[in-house]
């Protein structure tokens, strides 16, 4: 059997409590595709759970940013051929039944990007979250549905498909090493690149990660903020970053 023409890459810091579910579940719903982890400087003990799971690790050499994890794994992708890439979390947000739902899109030809919304029916379902990040969420999906003329519900989903062309633009110095939400839909679409949106199953993190500590959600809208506004600023098809 020849290899898959598509990856699942995960980003990852210190999820050694839910990594290895995750792929798991990837594993059980689609066993055919392949799997990178890119672990972000771990110090929990997540790259030995992954690497007892058999799957390709790339260990980056100190926690630099979720953008540099997820963007490390599209140049992974995109370096060993793959056509299609499917991001999904750690940390057991998000749920593996869907990825089919995301390779039907892409490999239909219906979108270049597909995003997994977890307020969409019919699998939209009341989702809390801490204060300020669904503050932030609900400012970035009105913001990014005004700016791209598109209606956009998820912009933080995290759960998202790409086909090849999209993964060579995001491949490149456009992509930013931060939080990339919002301000890289907005990106994508001036560039060019279709975007659509499906339902998908999200479930909380109990675990409150590094995002949602201390001031971080309100570095979060600030810097987000900043990056829309920068993103506006520069001409349809110039780099944005």
């Amino acid at each position: 059997m020849g290899r898959s023409d598509c990856l699942v890459v995960i980003p990852v810091y210190n999820e050694a409590e839910n990594v290895g579910k995750v792929i798991d579940g990837v594993r059980e719903c689609m066993p055919g595709l392949d799997i990178v982890v890119v672990d972000d400087g771990s110090v929990d003990g997540s790259v030995g759970i992954v690497k007892d799971k058999g799957v390709k690790v790339i260990c980056l050499p100190f926690h630099m940013g979720y953008g540099t994890a997820v963007q490390t794994g599209y140049k992974y992708a995109l370096r060993s051929g793959y056509n299609y890439v499917l991001q999904m979390d750690g940390d057991g947000q998000h749920e593996p039944k869907n990825l089919p739902d995301f390779l039907r899109e892409l490999k239909g030809d219906r979108a270049d990007v597909v995003i997994g919304s977890r307020f969409l029916e019919p699998r939209g379902r009341k989702y809390h979250g801490p204060l300020l990040r669904r503050i932030g969420r609900v400012l970035f999906a009105a913001v990014t549905s005004f700016l791209i003329r598109q209606r956009v519900t998820d912009p933080t989903s995290g759960y998202i498909g790409l086909n090849r062309k999209a993964l060579e633009y995001l491949s490149k110095d456009v992509y930013p090493v931060d939080y990339p939400d919002a301000d890289v839909i907005v990106m994508l679409h001036r560039a060019g690149f279709r975007i659509k949106e499906i339902p998908v199953t999200m479930y909380e993190n109990r675990s409150r990660g590094t995002l949602h500590r201390g001031m971080r959600p309100l570095y979060y809208i600030f810097k987000m903020s900043l990056s829309l506004f920068v993103t506006m600023l520069r001409r349809r098809g110039e780099p944005c970053l």
